[in-house]
């Protein structure tokens, strides 16, 4: 990471960087005569790719060259230079401060650019401070209806992105994003039409809350691919739409002046897939860019490049510079980032991210409370999957590569849903309690097998569904059956929960009756609860077995919140992370054991199943999981 440099305001204000005429430029120029020796030279060349250019660092002396790429670790470390970075003013600033220590000759006119860069970015950064400080009051901010109100913190991120024209917004659950986002384009000038990006049960509550709030026209897309739009403000998509619309993006850049993607994480697979590459084509047409999350990370690390490239696609530069600067690739480290919390403080001092708590805003909410219970479940479903397993298991070491992938994803898929079918009728029983005792519940699960189980135990209490298989206003007339009271049950599937808003008022028991992957998806139906308008402390009970998928799922969970954690909150104390590699590898573990277990009985061999056999631990710690 580049070397970061002491804030100071110089009166001289910023100037666009430049790529001089190669004709006008005059001789290359060292130091003052005081300073006589360079250690080699810097000069700006042309750059397709940036109209800006870039910065050609050569003839660096060995001792020298080894400094700078230990400075800058997006330099190839085999490379003997030239050596190239992008002509923007962070590595403006910390190349004038490399300059310092190590003169390079120069032209003059690349003096002046390198200067004017560095004084750029200290003024640039000498604002953005300012504008964070506790004690900074944004003039007020026009266009929300009478009675509505900014706060200070959400007129901040408004003030930080008004200057950055991109920014991801990522507060903690229940802190107004939303409104933070309509505020903004409410105030702005040159941000209609906007477009806004959510998931599928979230169009309608965007619209309410646009028009509650500012006096702003919605129009709800209603189609995934174009038609002749109606005159509004904000066209709201929903994330499963906009993969119809590419062609639009591509030949009307320019009709959307701000694009707004509530959860980027939908994302995070990156511009591989039709939604992905229409949402980097209309990220590329806006002016401005903004992103809404309270979780960004799902599972590991580097998701955060792929969301960023929506959002502000140049603070972590292409993939390669990423993947160079940031992941660790060394052997059973795959994908996983270097420094979480380096990367995280990066990014804050580069304001691409602003990150609010509750309690940095004086929302003191009782903390939420988290009790995992061991319970009794069905033994024999899970036994009827544990040949079949160990099979899958023995394929997922020894197949094919394209076998190898596909047996572990069938390993996942069915011992997932045996586990949640052997505990489902005391996770029922479990929910039935909390009702009889006066608490209204949100029992979360995964499986429609599991659901209908549920449904089937609970039959008397009449639980609202809000599952992905209802459609937008199913959801919403089954919320708000909860809401009103007619049930005192709402099954949620873990991954329909994203910024749904309103359950506060109701309830404060969560139960996690199957596990996710994730931690970040529990952590977004925590927020359902744990919210503002939450009166009453928060309480959530996972429900798990001692076998199943249930054991290697809580271990998985554990390192995936390490790292992504000390991305979004770097300055927590110590986190201790562990080494792996896949959650299904931790799956495939369990029943290659089990597998070699039951051969032990029997009397037979099984080398090639066994992590600890002949030649299983071999395959089980180098190529199994390349397909996966």
């Amino acid at each position: 990471m580049s070397r970061i440099l002491p804030l100071v305001l110089e009166e001289a204000p910023p100037v666009p960087l430049a790529v001089h005429d190669r004709h006008s430029r005059c001789q290359r120029t060292g130091p003052s005569p005081a300073q006589a020796r360079t250690y080699g030279t810097l000069r700006l060349i042309d750059d397709e790719r940036r109209a800006q250019g870039r910065w050609e660092i050569a003839d660096l002396e060995p001792h020298v060259a080894i400094r700078f790429k230990h400075l800058f670790p997006r330099v190839p470390k085999n490379s003997a230079g030239p050596f190239h970075l992008p002509n923007d003013l962070i590595h403006a600033a910390d190349l004038e401060w490399f300059t310092l220590r190590y003169p390079l000759a120069m032209t003059a006119e690349d003096r002046h650019v390198l200067e004017t860069g560095r004084r750029g970015w200290n003024h640039e950064q000498a604002e953005l401070e300012r504008i964070l400080l506790p004690d900074y009051r944004a003039t007020s901010i026009d266009g929300v209806r009478p009675g509505q109100r900014i706060r200070d913190y959400q007129a901040q991120a408004i003030e930080v992105l008004r200057k950055r024209k991109s920014l991801l917004l990522f507060y903690e659950g229940g802190l107004g994003k939303t409104y933070t986002a309509a505020g903004f384009l409410a105030s702005t000038p040159g941000t209609l039409p906007a477009a806004v990006v959510c998931d599928a049960h979230m169009q309608q509550q965007w619209a309410d809350k646009i028009t509650a709030f500012t006096a702003l026209s919605v129009h709800l897309i209603k189609k995934g691919s174009p038609y002749n739009l109606p005159p509004a403000d904000v066209y709201v998509f929903r994330v499963s739409q906009i993969g119809g619309w590419i062609q639009f993006f591509k030949s009307h850049g320019g009709f959307f002046k701000a694009a707004v993607y509530d959860e980027p994480q939908s994302l995070r697979t990156g511009k591989g897939t039709q939604k992905g590459a229409a949402a980097f084509l209309l990220s590329q047409g806006v002016t401005y860019r903004l992103g809404l999350t309270a979780t960004p990370i799902y599972n590991y690390g580097v998701e955060m490049w792929n969301v960023m490239q929506f959002i502000d696609d140049a603070v972590l530069g292409g993939w390669t510079d990423f993947e160079r600067e940031w992941v660790n690739r060394q052997p059973g480290r795959g994908g996983h980032i270097k420094d979480p919390k380096a990367l995280g403080t990066y990014l804050r001092e580069q304001h691409a991210l602003i990150r609010r708590l509750k309690s940095d805003v004086g929302q003191q909410l009782p903390k939420t409370s988290i009790i995992v219970e061991t319970i009794d479940y069905d033994a024999k479903t899970v036994e009827s999957v544990e040949a079949l397993a160990q099979q899958l298991a023995i394929r997922a070491t020894t197949g094919s590569f394209v076998e190898r992938g596909q047996a572990a994803r069938e390993l996942d898929i069915m011992v997932r849903q045996a586990t949640g079918i052997a505990k489902a009728k005391t996770v029922a029983q479990f929910a039935r309690l909390m009702v009889e005792a006066g608490e209204p519940v949100l029992l979360v699960g995964w499986h429609r097998e599991v659901y209908r189980l549920w449904l089937e135990a609970l039959a008397d209490l009449k639980p609202a569904m809000y599952t992905g298989s209802e459609t937008a206003a199913r959801k919403e007339a089954e919320k708000r059956r909860f809401l009103d009271g007619d049930t005192d049950i709402l099954i949620m599937s873990l991954r329909s929960g994203a910024g749904v808003d309103g359950l506060q008022h109701r309830s404060s028991v969560v139960i996690l009756g199957e596990l996710d992957w994730s931690p970040g998806i529990h952590q977004q139906i925590l927020w359902r609860l744990d919210r503002e308008g939450q009166k009453n402390p928060v309480t959530c009970f996972l429900l798990v077995t001692d076998d199943g998928s249930d054991p290697p799922m809580m271990d998985v969970l554990g390192i995936k919140k390490s790292e992504a954690t000390q991305i979004v909150d770097p300055h927590l104390g110590v986190q201790v992370a562990d080494g792996d590699e896949s959650h299904l590898r931790r799956l495939v573990e369990r029943y290659l054991t089990k597998a070699h277990a039951g051969a032990a009985r029997h009397g037979t061999q099984c080398g090639l199943c066994s992590p600890q056999g002949p030649g299983g631990g071999e395959l089980l710690n180098g190529l199994i999981f390349d397909g996966v």
